[in-house]
């Protein structure tokens, strides 16, 4: 396929796709799912090779947040059964990190609900990522607080954190559909803001809230436009008791074909696995190794993940590797290069007013409900039973 061609040669040279391109992606049928990953995988194993990255989040915090985000299950006004705490002391939340460093992570996600961190919060979470460095002074730490006030930024990085996590999560045309306490225009802020304190920006997306293909691509564009160094890949998971669950949009191969666009769109990026891949790629969940080289390890902020164990099995009987913490993740170029914007790309950003080859559009068949495969956390973090890890 002549697109295909065309996107594997640009990723193979850090060239931005055009936009009819990427859409091309999300259009193509079932029938070509396999050539698509195929592609994909060719760049991803040029810059990251078959190494897998296993990530691990700590929920520090968990419900009452103030904010609306519809696709959230700790959102005000949610009603969702959910785990509901107030804030982990540093001592059981670097108990908590250690079980997903035991269990192969690299990185610990320290993630809180809410609006954004006070002062206090700020120092609360440095006291807890300092606890975590003293045990494991190898693993990377990933803050995730909300929206960042000035000088916070420099603070976390300053504690030791390596990275803060704001998702862009849709794009901006439809982003007031999803939330009203705050802007997408705030969520930008807050990403640069890591960039500037020189922590590694991590913003991705959520797919399956009921946006169009024109939608994907617009975040996807805007994710390569701020250059963060990774990309989570969210699928909705459609919370009984949040304003989203009857979105049920996603199929397995379309949730294969999101991830390749999102990969031919940023091919030197850590580009991962992230919430509701249980839930909508299932059995298919091996075949995004060749598209994303991150994934998270075990349960998530709510919801719980497929067994630790299992993901470790997944990982070698697919063929990759877990990467160790001897091991950069990023391409060279990356780290060497100077943080923002997506100018240290080579190339640049590519205009986007090309013509894109022809893709056959095939329409999916309309998912089915699975509101089998959404299990509510009952375990690790703010509980008294063992992690799964």
């Amino acid at each position: 396929m002549d697109l295909l061609n065309t996107l594997v040669d640009k990723g193979l040279r850090r060239e931005l796709p055009t936009r009819e391109e990427a859409l091309a992606v999300l259009a193509t049928s079932d029938d070509d799912l396999l050539e698509v990953v195929a592609a994909a995988g060719k760049v991803r194993r040029q810059w990251f090779g078959r190494r897998v990255k296993l990530n691990y989040l700590v929920n520090l915090k968990s419900g009452l947040c103030p904010e609306d985000c519809s696709y959230c299950s700790q959102r005000l006004g949610s009603k969702a059964e959910i785990l509901k705490y107030t804030w982990l002391k540093p001592d059981e939340a670097s108990q908590a990190a250690a079980a997903g460093v035991a269990g192969g992570a690299k990185r610990v996600c320290l993630v809180a609900s809410g609006r954004g961190p006070t002062d206090r919060d700020v120092d609360r979470v440095s006291q807890t990522i300092e606890a975590i460095k003293e045990q494991n002074e190898d693993v990377e730490v990933c803050a995730c607080l909300g929206l960042l006030s000035d000088g916070q930024a420099e603070r976390l990085r300053a504690a030791g954190a390596d990275a803060y996590n704001h998702n862009l999560n849709t794009s901006e045309g439809t982003y007031g559909d999803i939330t009203t306490t705050h802007t997408y225009a705030d969520r930008v802020d807050t990403v640069q803001k890591a960039h500037a304190a020189g922590l590694s920006a991590c913003s991705g997306l959520i797919a399956g809230m009921g946006e169009s293909d024109e939608d994907l691509v617009d975040v996807v564009f805007a994710l390569r436009e701020l250059d963060p160094d990774s990309v989570p890949v969210n699928f909705l998971i459609p919370f009984e008791g949040t304003p989203l669950a009857k979105e049920w949009n996603l199929t397995p191969q379309r949730a294969l074909r999101i991830l390749a666009m999102v990969r031919f769109v940023c091919p030197d990026v850590e580009v991962r696995l992230a919430g509701g891949r249980e839930v909508h790629l299932r059995t298919l969940q091996p075949l995004a190794l060749h598209l994303a080289n991150s994934i998270f390890l075990g349960d998530y902020l709510t919801s719980e993940g497929q067994a630790g164990k299992a993901d470790l099995e997944m990982i070698a009987d697919a063929g990759f590797e877990v990467e160790g913490t001897d091991t950069t993740t990023l391409p060279e170029h990356r780290t060497d290069a100077p943080a923002g914007g997506c100018g240290s790309h080579s190339g640049g950003c590519a205009p986007c007013g090309d013509t894109a080859p022809d893709a056959t559009d095939a329409p999916d068949e309309a998912p089915v409900a699975r509101t089998d495969l959404v299990a509510v956390r009952r375990r690790g973090a703010g509980t008294d039973l063992a992690p799964n890890a």
